[in-house]
C-alpha cells in the first residue's frame, strides 16, 4: 500500500498515545506467568504485543479484552501448558527473545517461528547463555525457527552481556526466574530497564558497570499495571511539531524512564523547546504530560553512550537533524542494522533519492545538503519507524512525499495517521 503525505503548515493540539509498546510486551508476559487474574490498562495495541498476546494464549493464559483494558487470568510457576502448535512471534523480536527465556525452563517441548524479516535476525546472542544455563535449544544457522526441549532445571549463571541489548537482557532474567540461586547479568552500557521495574529486581554499580539479579523469589504476582504511552511513538510527533512554525502539542502520560527519555535529552541539546508539565509514577515507571513547541534546531554530537538509549529513535532523529543546523552524523550504531530491516541503509538509501549529501559506514552515517529531487517515493523497507520517519519527513517538504508498503506502521502503531489528522493544520 502506498500512502500519500502533504505539506502541513502548523501542529496544534493534544494527543493520548497507545500504551509504550516494550513495557506492554512485559505487562502481557509477567500476568501470563502469575498466578490469577491482573488488570492491565492502556496496553499497546500493536501487532508485535498481539503477537506476544496470541504466543501466551497457546500457552494456556486467558485474555479478556475491553478496549485498551485486559485482564489476564495467569498459569502461576510452571502452570504453562503444552502449546499444540509452533508458536509465531509475527515481526517481534522481543516476543521471540522474552519468550524464549521463559520457554527454555518449561517442562514441555515448543517452538518459535516468525515471518520473514524475523527470520533474518540473529538468536545467538540469547541462545549461546540459555545453553550456559542448561536450555536446550537449535536453530536454523542461528536464526529462527527456534526448537526449544524440555529441561529438568535451570542453572544460574553470571554473565556479562557482550551487546547493548534489552531483550537479551530480559531473555535471561526471565530465564533467572526459574532458578533457586540468583543470576546475575554484568551491563556496561545501560539499556532499557523495564523488566526490572516492572519485578523489582535488585542490582548494584561496580566500576561503572551494572549488576542485575533474579531468582525465583522475583517470579511476578498478579496485580494492575497502567502503560505509560511509548515515547518511541511520541518521538513522531514531537519532531514534527519543533520542526513546523507557530506549532505547540501536548502528549499526555508519556514514559519518562530514564533509560528511554535520551530522545528528550538529545532534541533538547539541539535546541528543542520540551517542557515536562506533570509527573507520576506506576509500578516504578515514571510517566507525564509534555509540551513541545516549534524550535531551531542544530546539530550536536552524540556519545556513544547514549547510542543504547536512542537506537529506536535514530531514523526520526536523523529527519530532525536534516532540518537542523549543521551535519547530522551518527556512529556506533551497529545495533541498528539487526532491526525489521538494516536501518543504516534504509535510512541512507531514502536520503540518497532525494540527491542529499550521504556517507554511510559499517555502524553508522553523516547527511547533509539540500534536496534536489522534489517528487520521489520513499521505501519502507518494510520497517515501522523507517515508514513513519518518513512520513513525517513528507508532511515537512513543499511537495509532500509517499511512502511505499505503509502497512508496516501497524507493527507498532496502527492509529498513526488518525492521529497526525487530528493534530495537522
Amino acid at each position: 500500500m502506498e500512502e500519500k503525505f502533504n505539506h502541513i503548515n502548523r501542529v496544534k493540539g493534544e494527543l493520548f498515545l497507545p500504551g509504550d509498546k516494550s513495557i506492554s510486551h512485559r505487562a502481557v508476559i509477567f500476568s501470563a506467568m502469575a498466578k490469577g487474574k491482573t488488570l492491565i490498562k492502556n496496553l499497546s495495541e500493536s501487532e508485535d504485543v498481539k503477537s506476544t498476546i496470541s504466543c501466551l494464549q497457546n500457552l494456556g493464559a486467558e485474555f479478556t479484552f475491553d478496549r485498551n483494558r485486559v485482564e489476564v487470568d495467569g498459569t502461576g510457576y510452571l502452570g504453562f501448558s503444552k502449546p499444540t502448535q509452533p508458536l509465531y512471534a509475527g515481526n517481534s523480536g522481543t516476543t521471540t527473545r522474552l519468550l524464549t527465556g521463559l520457554l527454555s525452563a518449561q517442562k514441555f517441548d515448543s517452538v518459535i517461528t516468525g515471518d520473514d524479516s524475523l527470520s533474518s535476525r540473529p538468536m545467538n546472542r540469547i541462545t549461546t547463555p540459555l545453553r550456559m544455563m542448561g536450555a536446550y535449544i537449535t536453530d536454523n544457522d542461528g536464526k529462527l525457527p527456534l526448537q526449544i526441549s524440555n529441561v529438568k532445571h535451570l542453572n544460574s549463571i553470571a554473565y556479562q552481556l557482550p551487546v547493548a541489548s534489552a531483550q537479551l537482557k530480559s531473555c535471561l532474567l526471565i530465564a533467572g526466574l526459574h532458578c533457586d540461586e540468583e543470576t546475575c547479568l554484568i551491563e556496561d552500557i545501560p539499556t532499557r530497564n523495564h523488566t526490572e521495574l516492572l519485578l523489582g529486581l535488585s542490582s548494584t554499580k561496580k566500576a561503572g558497570a551494572t549488576y542485575i539479579y533474579s531468582s525465583k523469589r522475583n517470579y511476578p504476582v498478579s496485580g494492575e499495571y497502567i502503560i505509560p504511552s511509548d515515547i518511541s511513538t511520541a518521538a513522531f510527533f514531537i519532531v514534527l511539531t519543533l520542526l513546523s512554525k507557530d506549532s505547540e502539542l501536548i502528549l499526555k502520560n508519556v514514559s519518562l524512564n530514564e533509560t528511554r527519555t535520551g530522545i528528550l535529552k538529545v532534541l533538547r541539546a539541539m535546541g528543542g523547546n520540551i517542557e515536562i508539565i506533570s509527573e507520576n509514577t506506576s509500578n516504578n515507571e515514571k510517566y507525564g504530560d509534555l509540551r513541545i513547541s516549534s524550535s531551531k534546531l542544530v546539530n550536536v554530537p552524540l556519545e556513544a553512550s547514549i547510542i543504547p538509549n536512542i537506537i529506536d529513535e535514530i531514523p526520526i532523529l536523523a529527519v530532525a537533524g536534516l532540518f537542523a543546523e549543521g551535519v547530522f552524523k551518527i556512529r556506533n550504531a551497529l545495533e541498528l542494522r539487526m532491526k525489521e530491516s538494516d536501518r543504516i541503509k534504509s535510512v541512507c538509501s531514502n536520503f540518497r533519492q532525494l540527491g542529499l549529501q550521504v556517507e554511510e559506514f559499517n555502524d553508522g552515517f553523516i547527511i547533509g545538503g539540500s534536496a534536489k529531487n522534489k517528487k520521489v517515493i520513499f521505501e519502507s523497507f518494510g520497517d515501522h519507524r523507517i515508514a513513519m520517519a518518513f512520513s513525517i519527513f513528507s508532511l515537512l517538504l513543499e511537495e509532500g512525499g509517499k511512502i511505499n508498503n505503509f502497512e508496516c506502521v501497524k507493527i507498532s502503531n496502527p492509529n498513526f495517521i488518525s492521529q497526525l489528522k487530528s493534530i495537522c493544520r
